[in-house]
């Protein structure tokens, strides 16, 4: 198989990148080693900044995002139990953040790139990038036990943090710079009502909190936690008596509780690497940079 740039991830950085691509006429084929129906069943984040909006609407796959996506002109710091208001909007000459799950994101960019005929391979395992500094380099995978390869002129690795694209870099050619932080982030979603129109950071004695949401009946909730901490210590009661407990008094009164429907604790950390390019091979998402 030959294509003009080869991409090794299939969530919204990849797919995203094929679709700008595609209206300039490159052509683009996205390795993705999961199932579509795995990635689109990812909880992810959910809070759009304005640069990426624009770049959605720049791809042509905003309409379902403008419509169904909530604009928040702003955000609330709760320092100690005092509610502050940050005017994004009018702080920043005009940039807003979209509400809209990451989910529905990944969602739109496929059927995107269905539509325009985009060749999108799922179930590639063992990727592996070559002759990264040729200018031929290629990338080989498994699937369904063959193996296949893909001859390109670019490589782009959007394989997240884990993934094998930065790996095959020399370790001399590369710097890394990371903090992993010593505390998790649980965070719970629930079909419940928001408890405030837009997000609140909350920062009290017993921790950090975050109030978030996906829409005006699904909810995103966050509590700071140990980093030994498992998902099995936290019932669905425990956390809300702690989220209410690290809230403004007449915030966690309007709490709205309910039963979980997806639970889990993410470690937490901020990398860089540098440079983002090595010969042929770009880094894109979380694969060059987590803040």
């Amino acid at each position: 198989m030959k294509t003009k740039v080869g991409i090794i991830g299939g969530g919204p950085s990849g797919l995203l990148l094929s679709q700008l691509l595609d209206l300039k006429g490159i052509d683009s084929v996205v390795l993705e080693r999961r199932t579509r129906d795995y990635v689109l069943g990812r909880i992810r984040a959910g809070v759009l900044e304005q640069g990426f909006t624009d770049l959605m609407r720049e791809a042509g796959v905003a309409e379902r995002m403008d419509a169904e996506g909530e604009i928040h002109n702003g955000f609330e710091i709760s320092d100690m139990g005092r509610l502050h208001h940050i005017d994004l909007k009018g702080l920043t000459g005009g940039d807003t953040v979209m509400v809209y799950g990451q989910t529905e994101v990944t969602r739109d960019l496929y059927d995107a790139r269905e539509a325009r005929g985009g060749k999108v391979i799922h179930e590639a395992m063992d990727v592996q990038p070559h002759d990264l500094t040729s200018d031929a380099p290629y990338i080989t995978y498994t699937r369904d036990g063959e193996k296949c390869r893909v001859d390109c002129d670019f490589i782009v690795g959007a394989d997240g943090f884990h993934g094998v694209s930065r790996k095959s870099i020399p370790e001399d050619q590369i710097t890394e710079y990371e903090k992993v932080y010593p505390f998790g982030w649980l965070g719970i979603l629930s079909e419940t009502k928001p408890v405030h129109p837009e997000l609140i950071y909350a920062r009290s004695e017993r921790g950090f909190a975050l109030c978030s949401l996906r829409s005006q009946v699904l909810s995103r909730y966050y509590v700071q936690v140990p980093l030994d901490d498992k998902v099995e210590d936290w019932s669905d009661e425990r956390f809300w008596d702690e989220l209410k407990a690290r809230l403004p008094e007449d915030v966690a009164a309007k709490l709205e509780t309910g039963p979980s429907i997806e639970k889990s604790i993410a470690p937490l950390r901020s990398f860089v690497c540098e440079p983002m390019r090595y010969g042929n091979l770009f880094l894109a998402g979380d694969a060059a940079h987590i803040v």
